[in-house]
């Protein structure tokens, strides 16, 4: 059967056919009874709209992109779910990218969102990535989530990552620990961020730091905490960086049947379920990750409505949630 027409449509309604057209595109200038005749033949008709066409009548595609560094990663399910809530109130699609944490990947998507003629785009980008950043480059806004160094002359949303770090690392040695360890990711800004505030903690208190950069991976996080274990001075605490970070260094530490925390504490970002199941329950930075999410979304929307307005950095607040595993070791 072949696809209705907007003429059809118009005629079904008894309607012209810009008429119809105003309805679609949600202008306000049509009466109650115009819009209902209209959304009723667009039903009766199943009328789909020519997209392609659209896109050549107008330069705004009422898209954006999602570029995130790794789908994998439960803050990024999160931030995407808050991106794709706040688009579709808006009336505007999502192309949701995974970019695995590699550069060249995000080169190619970033191209993608150039041949899509997207509305703008949001991105947390890798280290390299963020190096040679530069808006203009760019033919559709970009707001950059997560990740951002100082001097990036960008709009983005981000976690105040080096005060977190620092109140995560205070919490431990308040709690008598001073062999602290720190394993983070290695390709982003947020991990590099959030080492400086550990290593501000260590320093300010007159400890030495013991810190080690690896790939964001569950994987490589369990053997980073590994080779830490097989040795014969465990460290007092170990500090994850991220979710993934934080449980496989929590599947090492099991599986070497360390008791929280009197063998060794343990702390981390992101709040996820599984960290309240894990007894005594493991100490995090929560991160507002819906709120960064719908922050991100929102700049966006406003960037695409106002080219020329400053740029803007909105820093969200972490929350240091205390549990079990961070406490007083017991005599």
């Amino acid at each position: 059967m072949p696809l209705a027409r907007i003429k059809e449509v118009a005629a079904q309604a008894k309607v012209s056919v810009a008429s119809v057209s105003r309805v679609m595109a949600g202008h306000a200038g049509v009466t109650a009874a115009t819009r209902q005749r209209v959304l009723d033949a667009i039903k009766a008709l199943d009328y789909r709209p020519d997209l392609a066409a659209r896109r050549l009548r107008s330069r705004r595609t009422d898209t954006v992109g999602l570029i995130v560094s790794d789908i994998r990663n439960p803050f990024f399910t999160e931030v995407s779910r808050a991106v794709e809530d706040v688009a579709y109130q808006n009336r505007m699609r999502v192309i949701l990218c995974n970019a695995d944490e590699d550069p060249e990947k995000e080169a190619l998507y970033l191209d993608l969102m150039q041949d899509e003629n997207v509305s703008g785009v949001i991105l947390s980008p890798t280290l390299p990535t963020l190096a040679r950043f530069r808006p203009s480059d760019y033919s559709f806004p970009v707001v950059l989530v997560d990740r951002c160094d100082r001097d990036t002359a960008a709009d983005a949303v981000v976690l105040d990552n080096v005060d977190s770090a620092y109140r995560l690392t205070s919490h431990l040695i308040e709690q008598g620990h001073r062999r602290i360890a720190f394993i983070y990711g290695a390709t982003s800004a947020t991990g590099r961020q959030r080492h400086e505030g550990y290593v501000t903690a260590m320093a300010t208190h007159g400890l030495e730091t013991l810190a080690k950069a690896v790939p964001a991976t569950v994987e490589a996080a369990r053997n980073a905490a590994g080779e830490w274990i097989s040795r014969r001075s465990l460290p007092d605490a170990l500090v994850a960086s991220n979710g993934l970070i934080l449980l496989g260094v929590t599947e090492a530490l099991q599986a070497a049947k360390l008791r929280f925390p009197d063998q060794i504490a343990l702390a981390g970002f992101d709040d996820l379920p599984w960290t309240r199941l894990v007894e005594p329950g493991i100490t995090v930075i929560a991160q507002p990750t819906y709120d960064l999410g719908r922050a991100t979304i929102d700049l966006l929307l406003q960037r695409i409505a106002q080219p020329a307005q400053a740029v803007r950095r909105v820093v969200l607040r972490g929350e240091l949630r205390e549990r079990g595993s961070s406490a007083k070791r017991r005599a």
